[in-house]
């Protein structure tokens, strides 16, 4: 059997919803008995958990244009008036937790995204900065980054932008062909990514690209095109990102399939083409969907097995931190703790304005699940479970690690026999044929994925 021939016969067996694991538990399991007070609380205890470093998420969920594959919480411009309460209310939500956190705490991460950050004139995004940055010192080098939708930026944003503090800027490309951003209602780039990254790269700034698969009219001819155009304008990171069709969250999503979505077999070929361009362009692949240079932090961290994760995305030890975020439906992420924010940008309003914190729903782990959530994340990050390894950081014995997890040797003697991990006594490690399917692998490890009602998506 052919590798090509080998690959669609795992699609067709482990192509089933599983999650995505960008959080252990995936925030669907997050629950309304945890509110304000037990979030408050969380931010006191959080000064003496590890890791110490503070990371900030802000979330800015304006559009000027909703694109039909968000699954993003994310709203149409509003009125000049209502967008302005709301940065004020981002401000006082700042005040509020910063009052709670030890002022000697530094910071290793900030992180603007939406939605579309960068609906925001400059100047207000500067004062966010400000605001945090004024309140703390920083480690060495803290990522700064910003999401940005190229298709509304002229050449005196991305300069003010490169300016204003942020030393790392995620570029929405999606895809290059008109036809395909048309059918995703997607305005394409108003200047040329080469104007763009010239800039970028005079500021010293870090440029990631980010491109989506899987949408309407992209084959495996054009979307391998478009990376092939990609690596001509040389980002320091390429992300691949996986269309995830999701109709249940966003209804929008459901005016994709009147276009109609490549098949799993073609949607797969597409990511293993890009990975096959990537790989021959030099970049070193990370993670799920992420491509780097040889000398970039995260390859590094990852060939030390220490690559961790957080609904920021990649992070190595050194920028890790407890995440404490800000904004509608904003998920902040303590030690063992989830908190998040009321998803309607009114309702968000008037709980700070009230003066109270806009926690609405969130998740405290258990003993075991804790264990799990180590587990699963050094998977999916590092795509290899050394199980001493784990015992040694955890400081708990293997079994007590293994009987945490819902580890079973004959499911995954399963996975072994079909190539997708190597397995031994003392390891689990994913194949590179594999990888497509370590979201599966993860799930087969979760208890909480032995009885669950929850939706996910696939993980092609």
């Amino acid at each position: 059997m052919t590798n090509e021939k080998k690959t669609i016969s795992l699609l067709e067996k482990y192509n089933t919803p599983v999650p995505r694991y960008t959080s252990y538990p995936p925030a669907n399991y997050f629950t309304g008995g945890f509110g304000a007070a037990d979030y408050a609380q969380a931010i006191r205890d959080s000064n003496a958990l590890s890791p110490g470093h503070l990371s900030f998420y802000i979330h800015i969920p304006f559009c000027r244009h909703l694109c039909h594959y968000c699954g993003c919480n994310s709203f149409p411009a509003m009125k000049p008036a209502d967008v302005d309460r709301y940065v004020s209310a981002l401000h006082t939500e700042m005040d509020t937790v910063i009052r709670m956190i030890d002022p000697t705490r530094q910071i290793a991460q900030i992180h603007y995204g939406g939605g579309s950050p960068t609906f925001l004139p400059v100047a207000v995004l500067k004062e966010m900065n400000d605001h945090l940055l004024s309140a703390f010192t920083c480690i060495d080098r803290p990522e700064i980054a910003i999401e940005c939708h190229p298709g509304y930026l002229d050449e005196s944003y991305w300069i003010a932008l490169a300016e204003a503090g942020f030393n790392r800027f995620s570029i929405g490309v999606q895809d290059i062909r008109e036809e395909v951003l048309k059918a995703v209602n997607r305005r394409p780039s108003l200047l040329d990514m080469e104007t763009i990254c010239r800039i970028l790269r005079t500021s010293g700034g870090g440029i990631n690209m980010d491109f989506l698969y899987g949408l309407p009219f992209q084959t495996r001819n054009s979307f391998a095109h478009t990376i092939e155009q990609a690596i001509t304008w040389q980002p320091d990171r390429l992300v691949t990102f996986s269309y995830a069709h999701v109709p249940w969250v966003n209804k929008q999503q459901l005016l994709l399939e009147k276009s109609g979505l490549p098949a799993s077999e073609e949607k797969s070929g597409m990511f293993r083409d890009a990975e096959a361009l990537l790989l021959a362009a030099g970049y070193r692949s990370v993670g799920l969907d992420h491509f780097v240079r040889p000398e970039d932090e995260l390859f590094l961290a990852l060939e030390q097995k220490k690559l961790r994760r957080n609904f920021q995305g990649y992070c190595t030890g050194r920028t890790t931190g407890q995440v404490y975020a800000f904004g509608a439906t904003g998920i902040s992420q303590l030690h063992g703790v989830y908190a998040q924010n009321a998803k309607g940008i009114s309702d968000y309003i008037e709980r700070i304005e009230a003066g109270s914190m806009a926690t609405v729903k969130g998740y405290r782990l258990n003993y075991e699940e804790y264990i799990t959530k180590e587990v699963i994340e050094t998977l999916m990050c590092n795509y290899t479970i050394d199980w001493e390894e784990l015992s040694e950081r955890l400081s708990l014995p293997i079994d007590t690690i293994m009987g945490a997890t819902a580890y079973n040797e004959k499911a995954l003697r399963t996975f072994a026999d079909d190539g997708i991990i190597t397995l031994t006594e003392k390891q689990i490690s994913v194949t590179p044929k594999g990888k497509l399917f370590v979201r599966n692998v993860a799930a087969s490890l979760d208890k909480l994925m032995m009885q669950t009602d929850k939706t996910f998506s696939k993980p092609v």
